[in-house]
């Protein structure tokens, strides 16, 4: 064979892998294209919120202060998307920024509802004033019902809410058991406690051995009652002993 024939038949083979090597990137460019065509059309689509809207909020979870006009205020932006394109996370976050929630969980439930679990704030005391504590020394800012009128009055530096809230419980505990009722504790900036009880006394406890301090008080209080004279105040910041403030003198005696 000549050499020109071999050279056309060369050519021919090279031309036909290069007709199938241009039609196989053509089908792939097509493949791609139809992939990308159609997640470009699953995303409009999953992201229209005509098409795949959120029928329904389901909220479980017992429910006092939290109200369902707050709840649909909360979400009512949110609640314009998609099912698929609502973000729990921000659900979450809208929710829990209501006064009186503590804690919420939110997901998705095929085919169009969110299931939403609320945890109320727990409310155990009044904090410096207009504020409150949860069970877990917590401050949270929320209206007042008259339901919880009547809760503990606490007060303290910031910083500290869960430290009060626990010398309140363990103070509260051993007046209790004794017959008292403590109705207020704070803590001054240099950490003083003050303790007041329901029927208006105050105790001055200092800044060490409180619970000592309350126990001395139960012990002596029979004998500062003999007296028969209203007391404002028990300073118990001594060694030994007690100083009496009268309330009808504004007189201190040692006992």
């Amino acid at each position: 064979m000549a050499w020109s024939d071999k050279a056309r038949q060369l050519k021919g083979h090279l031309s036909q892998v290069n007709w199938y090597l241009y039609t196989g990137l053509l089908f792939l460019l097509t493949v791609l294209l139809t992939i990308v065509w159609a997640g470009l059309k699953l995303n409009v689509l999953l992201n229209d919120a005509d098409a795949l809207p959120i029928d329904a909020v389901a909220i479980k979870g017992e429910r006092i202060y939290t109200t369902d006009a707050e709840i649909q205020a909360a979400l009512q932006a949110l609640m314009q998307r998609s099912f698929f394109s609502a973000d729990v996370v921000e659900v979450q976050l809208a929710l829990e920024a209501l006064p009186w929630v503590h804690h919420a969980s939110v997901r998705r439930e095929w085919p169009a509802k969110l299931k939403v679990t609320l945890q109320e704030q727990q409310a155990v005391a009044h904090w410096n004033g207009d504020d409150w504590l949860n069970v877990h020394g917590d401050v949270f800012i929320a209206q007042s019902h008259e339901s919880i009128a009547a809760l503990p009055m606490l007060s303290g530096p910031e910083d500290m809410s869960s430290e009060v809230l626990t010398s309140y419980q363990q103070l509260a505990d051993l007046l209790s058991i004794n017959g008292f009722k403590l109705a207020s504790l704070s803590l001054s900036p240099r950490h003083a406690w003050h303790a007041t009880l329901d029927n208006g006394i105050l105790l001055e406890l200092g800044r060490e051995d409180k619970m000592s301090r309350i126990q001395r008080f139960i012990n002596v209080y029979p004998e500062i009652t003999k007296n028969d004279k209203p007391i404002a105040t028990i300073d118990l910041r001594y060694d030994t002993g007690v100083a009496v403030g009268w309330d009808d003198t504004n007189t201190e005696s040692r006992h």
